[in-house]
């Protein structure tokens, strides 16, 4: 039966479809535990970059997050119980330097989608290592992918490798090929050519 409260927790242009669609871009890629690692770096507090080889990332504090998911294609999937390591546990490991600002995401293949600090350290972010409490599909960015969940999902990359500490804006995949550099769907902030001054970088 439809949940009858989907309707209220719709953002404005979008809809809920008939399964989950998957979509990404460029092809999915092989995980080979013994070669995975994580790293953070760039403006952290000690200066260093740090490394998590998959049994290391694996072994960090979980939480479950349900949550909404909506995509600037306009569809949105609704209740999805994500698991995995909150994007505040990794803060509190690898803190970052007073003067960053912004963090970004990078994926396989040099896939990337930049963050404001103040969304990275929401509770509902975290490194997702299973939807519904099984792991996550190769398709879905197994083994861990970003759970953005109160923005666009473009923001929530698959195949995470890599966190970088910014003290600056910077743009990423697909900000730099005219998405919105903050990417709100109840502003409908789908495209850059709608930001107000102060939404991205200069």
């Amino acid at each position: 039966m439809p949940d009858p409260t989907e309707e209220t927790r719709l953002p404005p242009g979008q809809y809920v479809p008939r399964g989950r669609p998957v979509l990404h871009y460029g092809r999915v890629p092989q995980f080979r535990p013994e070669r995975w690692n994580l790293s953070v770096f760039g403006a952290t507090a000690s200066g260093e970059e740090i490394r998590y080889s998959w049994p290391e990332f694996s072994a960090l504090p979980r939480v479950a997050v349900i949550a909404d998911f909506h995509c600037v294609t306009k569809f949105s999937i609704m209740g999805s119980e994500w698991g995995g390591v909150p994007a505040a546990a990794l803060m509190a490991a690898v803190p970052p330097a007073p003067e960053v600002t912004h963090v970004m995401i990078w994926g396989e293949y040099g896939y990337s989608a930049n963050l404001r600090l103040a969304d990275f350290e929401r509770d509902s972010t975290l490194f997702a290592l299973e939807l519904d409490e099984k792991p996550l599909t190769a398709e879905r960015g197994f083994p861990v992918r970003m759970v953005v969940p109160h923005l666009y999902a473009w923001k929530s990359v698959k195949w995470v490798r890599a966190v970088e500490y910014m003290a600056a804006d910077r743009r990423g995949f697909w900000e730099e090929r005219g998405y919105h550099n903050v990417g709100d769907p109840w502003r409908e902030q789908r495209y850059a050519y709608q930001e107000e001054p102060g939404e991205g970088p200069p």
